[in-house]
């Protein structure tokens, strides 16, 4: 028999875990007929606002179903880079933007314009779950830098610099981020940058979270100097605009050439974003940043529930998010295995979590819950989790 290719086979090596078996169990508890409160992961529990789906079926009715444009029809990429000059303190070129299934294809694109084989792309703990993954499918290898939950997981620019081989071709940098909602400051930034500079790296920037900051202000490291030129800029709809399904985002290239070879990419991919998809895109940025900061405030007062509520327990440390849908807790000082009080807590209460090491080794000892339940399912979730941390015992 023929094989597998060793490069596909190496996406998720043996023996990974993927962080997602706590998630398998619930819906396989909620198919038996458990009441499960689900806060695994971060899709929202309320629909894509009502204009955008009209203008999706808009569309459809008119029989926009042919094959989608590629680079991204000009309309959209017009308001996205209306919007990103606006988001990222530059001034964005349309021709440098290529619309994307999702952000998760532009992160794929990212690692396959910047790695050859066995080049060596540097990885922020904690860091998004496929991000790994996604630089190993593309032949790369990912190297991963520890950060501190004690200095709220901002990376320390000479743990970065130490890291820097002469197989390095570039940074994967995530702030806002997930998992921790930590917003990175612009000495981190600048830090980072200056290394981008001084070794002739790639930045790859995940912003997808930029609508959601609470605390602080969103600073893209594409517009400090020197940066625009070695940025990618890797965003999407699907956080901002509830579109998660709709596989809506995009890639700001840093230059003409960078964007024709994303371009060459999805032609032997996907072929380009589905146009009845594209149009409602557009619909939703002409709408302004209206659908963005009310989806924002829904999460904002969420959060701000759920430390709250979390805070009563006498035992966890909560890490209060800056931004993003997420909130990080702290079990290190009473709890060994947070894999193991994640799947305990959901035998007893019916409350999924993710395992911190999901994200890498600086959040073991961790548990993420994402706020994308109702607001009284999840606070009745963070009443239960609490209770439960006050009477754990590993005996």
């Amino acid at each position: 028999m023929p094989t597998l290719s060793p490069r596909i086979r190496s996406i998720v090596p043996d023996g990974e875990d993927d962080g997602w078996g706590v998630q398998m169990r619930a819906q396989a508890m909620a198919r038996e007929g458990r009441d499960i409160i689900l806060l695994t992961m971060g899709d929202h529990d309320f629909p894509t606002m009502k204009g955008i789906r009209e203008a999706c079926g808009a569309a459809l009715k008119t029989g926009r179903t042919g094959y989608g444009s590629i680079h991204g029809i000009v309309p959209l990429r017009r308001n996205i880079a209306k919007r990103g000059s606006a988001v990222h303190g530059f001034e964005v070129d349309q021709d440098l933007v290529v619309v994307s299934m999702g952000g998760q294809a532009a992160l794929f694109a990212t690692a396959m314009t910047c790695l050859d084989p066995r080049d060596e792309a540097i990885v922020i703990e904690p860091y998004y779950a496929t991000y790994a993954q996604t630089i190993r499918a593309a032949g790369g290898v990912p190297v991963t830098i520890g950060t501190s939950a004690d200095q709220r997981f901002q990376p320390d620019v000479d743990t970065l610099r130490a890291a820097i081989t002469p197989r390095t071709r570039m940074i994967l940098c995530n702030s806002p981020n997930n998992p921790s909602g930590v917003v990175y400051t612009r000495e981190t930034l600048e830090g980072i940058a200056a290394l981008c500079i001084e070794h002739d790296l790639w930045l790859v920037s995940d912003e997808v979270y930029h609508s959601q900051v609470y605390d602080g202000a969103h600073l893209s490291p594409a517009s400090l100097p020197g940066m625009r030129e070695r940025t990618f800029i890797v965003d999407s709809m699907s956080k901002s605009h509830a579109m998660t399904g709709w596989r809506s985002g995009w890639l700001i290239c840093p230059n003409e050439e960078a964007a024709a070879c994303v371009m060459d990419l999805f032609l032997t991919s996907a072929y380009g974003v589905a146009p009845f998809i594209q149009l409602a895109m557009r619909a939703a940025l002409a709408g302004g940043k209206g659908p963005e900061y009310e989806i924002a405030e829904k999460y904002r007062f969420r959060r701000d529930r759920a430390v709250e509520t979390l805070a009563v327990s006498k035992r966890l440390k909560v890490l209060a998010p800056e931004a993003a849908m997420y909130v990080l807790i702290d079990l290190r000082h009473f709890a060994s295995d947070a894999e193991r009080f994640a799947y305990a807590l959901l035998e007893e209460t019916g409350v999924a979590v993710m395992p911190g090491d999901s994200f890498g080794a600086s959040t073991a000892g961790h548990i993420r819950i994402s706020l994308t339940a109702p607001e009284e399912k999840l606070v009745e979730a963070c009443t239960l989790i609490a209770g439960f941390a006050d009477k754990w015992s590993e005996t």
